[in-house]
């Protein structure tokens, strides 16, 4: 998608963050942008911040866990921005801890916005994107959590390892419709993901005080990382660039290349040898089912 002039970015959890920074980047491009968010006061300072530029910026609430709102929200951009171009899957919530302390409360939350918030996305606007037939991209945000695990991180690595699945298997079924997928998967950025629990919903409180303590001690821990953080805006310019290009995997930070191939290399060697017998049963299996029209 090279040309990014005149058309609609939709971007969920728009009103801060990386979200936001894509906001600027598209408004810079000349695109029109819905950012939604279900911190309200934010999504209104933001709007506020980026209307003046010479493309149109509609700030709409969003919860993306409700499949209600996300209609809404979608009829609402679709009326007053019009068709939906590039669609950027990003809310996203942290909870720390270890799997034997996390609580069914966390699981439930970090899994409702960080995966089911993009499948709402996906379903809610992909068929509307195949449908006005003019082509697009679709940007999930994910994180180095989905390809890499450190301890603590149980629960969110859980929610971005899928998010790059989905993304993966997303690809292949657009590709036809010249819709184009990338994931992105990010670091430390210098973002508010770790004050997640300024919007986390008082059905998903934490009664054990001990799971409590394990996150806030984890937290803590991180805070102190986040200092390491690349600002919000070379993200964004990177995702600007893989809309562009077509490009699938968006790593912003290349300095964690080699712990994500230690992790791909262990992975590698634990196939094994190939059995050269198995393999050419499967080959000429294959070629059976999908023979060469040629």
């Amino acid at each position: 998608m090279e040309q990014l002039t005149g058309k609609n970015a939709f971007i969920t959890g728009g009103a801060s963050g990386i979200g936001f920074a894509m906001a600027k980047a598209f408004l810079n491009e000349g695109m029109n942008v819905a950012i939604a968010d279900v911190d309200e006061t934010a999504l209104a300072d933001a709007e506020a911040e980026l209307t003046g530029s010479n493309a149109r910026v509609l700030g709409v609430p969003l919860d993306v866990t409700s499949r209600e709102q996300f209609r809404q929200a979608a009829d609402r951009v679709a009326e007053e921005l019009g068709a939906v171009h590039v669609l950027c899957n990003n809310a996203g919530v942290y909870r720390g801890g270890g799997l034997d302390e996390v609580t069914y409360e966390d699981w439930d939350w970090v899994m409702g916005v960080n995966v089911g918030g993009v499948v709402n996305g996906v379903q809610t606007l992909v068929q509307r994107m195949k449908e006005h037939g003019e082509g697009g991209h679709i940007v999930n945000t994910a994180s180095m959590a989905g390809v890499m695990t450190s301890p603590g991180l149980g629960v969110y690595n859980t929610s971005k390892f899928a998010v790059v699945g989905l993304s993966e298997a997303l690809r292949a079924d657009l590709e036809a419709h010249n819709i184009g997928v990338s994931v992105l998967c990010p670091g430390m950025v210098r973002t508010r993901i770790l004050e997640s629990e300024r919007t986390r919903p008082q059905q998903f409180d934490v009664a054990d005080a001990a799971a409590r303590e394990a996150a806030q001690s984890h937290n803590e821990v991180m805070n102190m990382a986040m200092h390491t953080g690349i600002d919000p805006a070379e993200v964004a310019d990177l995702v600007v660039q893989g809309i562009k290009s077509g490009q699938f995997y968006l790593f912003p930070h290349p300095e964690l290349q080699d712990a994500a191939r230690q992790r791909m290399e262990e992975l590698m060697a634990s196939f094994g040898e190939a059995d050269p017998q198995r393999l050419a049963a499967q080959q000429e299996y294959m070629a059976q089912l999908l023979p060469d029209d040629n």
